[in-house]
């Protein structure tokens, strides 16, 4: 019988707010401009956990002002993963800008060879 040992549940404290940046958006073919995200927002903020500072970023549909705080849950293992952070990984999107054309170059190279 294999034993798994529980994770220690995630630790409360308190966060402020550092930065408030509106964010524009970009034109974008896909979406004929129309912003897809309603959270406009980029706020930084700080958090003391463990004997040190830490930071992270999220995004809100509202202004939040600098010095505001409010409650986020860390791993005590990693303090630096937190509740409110967001993670962006870029590299599936990366790759499907890659294949995507190679794929509408060959096409390309194959309609200009039938034309001859």
């Amino acid at each position: 019988m294999k034993r798994t040992v529980p994770s220690p549940a995630w630790l409360e404290t308190t966060a402020r707010v550092t930065s408030c940046k509106y964010r524009f958006s970009r034109m974008n073919t896909l979406t004929l401009g129309i912003p897809i995200d309603k959270n406009r927002f980029l706020i930084g903020f700080s958090y003391y956990a463990h004997g040190k500072s830490h930071t992270g970023e999220f995004t809100s549909p509202t202004y939040l002002e600098q010095g505001h705080t409010f409650s986020i849950n860390y791993n005590p293992l990693r303090p630096e993963e937190n509740t409110k952070s967001q993670t962006q990984d870029t590299a599936p999107l990366f790759a499907i800008g890659i294949a995507g054309s190679i794929v509408l170059s060959l096409i390309y190279l194959s309609m200009i060879r039938g034309c001859n």
